[in-house]
């Protein structure tokens, strides 16, 4: 577990599914999500039993984000990443519209900034979003990523083709103030 002030990043639980699912399908979320909408929280349950199985093969890592009540708030974590040959990840995060606006990703990013630069040894951790995402922009902007371009029909859903802006942080950019206090006990992750 990885632990902030307000926020606390754990491993995806399957008992986790109810309330992902009513982050990922709300209508304020489910339109910037990269993957294909969920029916069900047992769909979504099965999605995190698959994002588990795939942590346990280091081929991605996906958190679910606690807030300061203990509830599960939204997600966040590293899609994929390549270390030998090139030492990048892809960085990727949901939030409840209900927690947005009170600091909860940003502190949740810059945990798993810490432990992706740190315990991972990245040196380059990329993010995409819409161009339409204006507040996930802002983010990654406000963490030190710098935007590196558009990539022209990059992704494929319902919507059809569509750009997405590719914003990238090294390790050396992180400017200290930007880095929130952490405990990492990273059992289990």
């Amino acid at each position: 577990m990885l632990t902030g002030k307000a926020v606390q990043l754990c491993p995806m639980e399957p008992g986790h599914a109810g309330a992902l699912y009513a982050i990922w399908s709300h209508p304020e979320v489910a339109p910037w999500l990269e993957a294909p909408s969920l029916a069900s929280a047992e769909e979504a349950e099965l999605l995190i039993r698959q994002l588990r199985q795939l942590a346990e093969t280091e081929d991605s890592l996906r958190w679910s984000i606690l807030g300061p009540d203990g509830r599960v708030i939204g997600s966040c974590g590293y899609n994929y990443w390549q270390l030998p040959g090139a030492y990048r990840g892809e960085l990727g995060c949901e939030l409840a519209p209900e927690a947005q606006g009170r600091g909860y990703m940003r502190e949740a990013l810059g945990l798993a900034l810490t432990f992706g630069f740190g315990t991972m040894g990245l040196n380059r951790v990329e993010a995409f979003c819409h161009p339409g995402n204006k507040r996930a922009q802002s983010l990654f902007a406000g963490l030190g990523f710098l935007p590196e371009g558009r990539l022209r029909q990059y992704r494929h859903n319902a919507a059809g083709f569509q750009d997405v802006l590719l914003y990238a942080l090294l390790r050396g950019d992180r400017i200290p103030e930007r880095q929130p206090a952490a405990s990492n006990d990273a059992a289990g992750v």
